[in-house]
């Protein structure tokens, strides 16, 4: 039963993944604007809410490091492991202006979670509010100042922005539940089979959360909507840091741990400034980025885990 599960978890994470793509592709058209925008406006918030649900949970109960390690986790997962998968299928090529500067406020949301561990500054209501408004801020100069470049969104196939919309929706829904039942339906096949605990954390829970990212990554590398790819990777660590930590502060104070400073964030700062340089010299992401990314998510996961 468990398998079926498992099997039934990977077929709405397809489905799930192709109704946002699908329905991206037709609010871009509608709206004028790139796969990239959309990507990072729209989708990137949608998939991260598998994290604003266990950060919020975990704030509320008393477990604000679980939280805190959930955002900079995923980001790190985003920034290698799907990187890594996408362009290993296809390389993001003719980067520009608008990508590069995305990855420089990673690296600064990164620097700023560092300052705040060592200045041991508060997740407070306060940081809620700025880093809530300046979410909204970044978001909305996305779309005004759009290159409005849609030719990576022209596709005979085409809907309303009511049928789009609701693409979008059911498939970030199916994308969500589709995560939530393959990992649960993982971690019990593991159990049956006596596989130790920390094999089934490093193969199945450690990027659990990152799944609809992965998923969505992949079949937009299929289809060769990478720039949409790229945005969805991006803007999810953007919602990681602002959105997920800016609302789950509204439910309690609390701080970043050195120990997750001197070992996480560094690493996070770390691939972020890897991408950004990548970026620059090369203008493009290519393969060789992505054998590189997935050795060092594995030498990451084991380093955690021993």
């Amino acid at each position: 039963m468990n398998l079926l599960f498992l099997l039934i978890g990977l077929t709405f994470l397809i489905i799930g993944a192709e109704a946002v793509i699908r329905g991206s592709v037709s609010v871009g058209k509608k709206l004028n604007v790139s796969l990239f925008v959309i990507g990072i406006v729209i989708v990137a918030g949608g998939t991260s809410l598998p994290e604003l649900a266990s950060s919020i949970s975990a704030v509320i109960s008393g477990h604000s490091n679980l939280a805190l390690g959930a955002v900079v986790g995923s980001n790190i997962a985003n920034l290698i492991l799907i990187m890594a998968s996408t362009t290993l299928l296809v390389p993001i090529s003719n980067i520009n202006k608008n990508q590069i500067n995305q990855a420089s406020l990673n690296i600064f949301l990164a620097i700023v979670l560092i300052l705040m561990g060592i200045l041991s500054i508060s997740f407070n209501y306060f940081f809620g509010l700025v880093a809530v408004l300046s979410l909204s801020i970044i978001m909305f100069f996305q779309f005004k100042k759009s290159d409005h470049n849609i030719d990576d969104v022209d596709e005979k196939a085409s809907y309303s922005l009511f049928v789009s919309t609701v693409f979008i929706i059911l498939g970030i829904v199916l994308l969500i539940y589709g995560s939530s039942l393959f990992v649960s339906s993982a971690i019990n096949i593991a159990t049956y089979l006596n596989i130790p605990e920390s094999i089934v954390g490093i193969s199945i829970v450690a990027f659990g959360t990152s799944l609809p990212e992965l998923v969505v990554g992949i079949m937009s590398a299929l289809k060769r909507r990478i720039d949409f790819a790229l945005g969805n990777i991006l803007g999810s660590n953007i919602y990681n840091v602002l959105g997920v930590l800016g609302i789950s502060s509204f439910f309690g104070d609390f701080k970043m741990p050195i120990s997750l400073v001197t070992q996480d964030l560094i690493f996070m700062l770390f691939v972020t400034l890897l991408i950004l340089i990548v970026m620059l010299f090369m203008r493009r992401i290519g393969r060789s980025y992505g054998i590189l990314g997935i050795l060092l998510y594995i030498s990451y996961i084991f380093y955690i885990y021993n």
